[in-house]
């Protein structure tokens, strides 16, 4: 009876101590693992801190903040993957058949969620490559307008009309962005066939040197005015282009002030901005001579 009772207290005692141990390692695990967590993130905290403090761009910041973001996100996820699993295994669990089983949903949910996985894959990529900036004027395939938020999954842009569109950043497969480091504001100069083309490029030039040198308009623009020359004979005008170089999102209101006095100047100067226009032909008879307008032509005789 002693013996029985001894052997029992024996096993007792042993699966006690077994389970402790097995408590104390998991205790342990999870101490390491949020140790190692609160270390990768600090570390990644002072990398973003270092690389913002030698980023003069806001934007620029912005986008290494939320890239850090990103990072601190994947350490939470990959670190609490493997310290569960290694949790399981101390209790007993069997690792094998519950990583078959994930690998089985996630194969499910990929093909399910795989737009949603491109979206943040692309967006990644976004931001890592400083593409689209917040306050950008960019065009997106068939969308255009000023760059509210940018995030993983998504770009959002808000047209002139006030209309906000949301493109995902999986359909985005290019990007035009209007607004980065300077911006050209290009203008075709339409005048009629008859006026001097080098008296109206003067007129241009002094226009343009007016603008530059106006207080309210200089700080604006980057360099003199580039006149390309006569780029098209349309039906009814010559075409003569030119641009200005900008700061980014001012080509806007370069364009339209330089167009504003530009008319003026070319009514000073009696230049015709060309109208469309017909000229009626009449015709002539068999003799040569030109009937005149009103006569009506006898119908030929069968």
């Amino acid at each position: 009876m002693n013996e029985a009772f001894i052997d029992i207290a024996t096993r007792w005692w042993s699966s006690l101590g077994g389970a402790a141990a097995s408590l104390t390692r998991i205790v342990l695990i999870v101490l390491v693992a949020w140790l190692l967590v609160v270390v990768l993130q600090r570390v990644v905290g002072t990398l973003r801190e270092r690389i913002a403090s030698r980023l003069d761009d806001r934007e620029a910041a912005k986008r290494a903040q939320t890239l850090d973001r990103v990072f601190r996100y994947l350490i939470v996820v990959v670190v609490s993957l493997v310290a569960g699993m290694l949790v399981l295994g101390e209790v007993g669990v069997s690792v094998a058949p519950i990583l078959g089983a994930a690998g089985v949903v996630g194969l499910a949910v990929g093909f399910g969620a795989q737009s949603l996985v491109k979206d943040y894959f692309a967006g990644f990529f976004l931001l890592l490559e400083n593409q689209i900036r917040q306050g950008d004027v960019v065009k997106i395939g068939d969308h255009a307008g000023m760059v509210e938020v940018v995030t993983l999954r998504y770009v959002q842009l808000r047209d002139y009309d006030g209309n906000v569109h949301y493109v995902p950043n999986g359909y985005i497969n290019t990007v035009v962005n209007m607004t980065r480091d300077f911006s050209h504001a290009v203008m075709d100069i339409r005048v009629a066939f008859r006026e001097n083309v080098e008296d109206v490029m003067a007129v241009m030039r002094d226009v343009a040197a007016q603008l530059r040198a106006d207080p309210a308009f200089s700080p604006r623009i980057l360099a003199d005015m580039e006149i390309a020359g006569v780029d098209n004979w349309a039906e009814s005008a010559l075409i003569i282009r030119c641009r200005f170089r900008t700061l980014p999102l001012e080509q806007w209101g370069i364009k339209r002030e330089y167009l504003r006095r530009l008319k003026a100047a070319f009514d000073a100067q009696g230049i015709q901005i060309p109208v469309p226009h017909l000229m009626v032909y009449p015709g002539q008879d068999r003799e040569g001579a030109v009937p005149p307008l009103g006569t009506a032509r006898a119908a030929p005789q069968s």
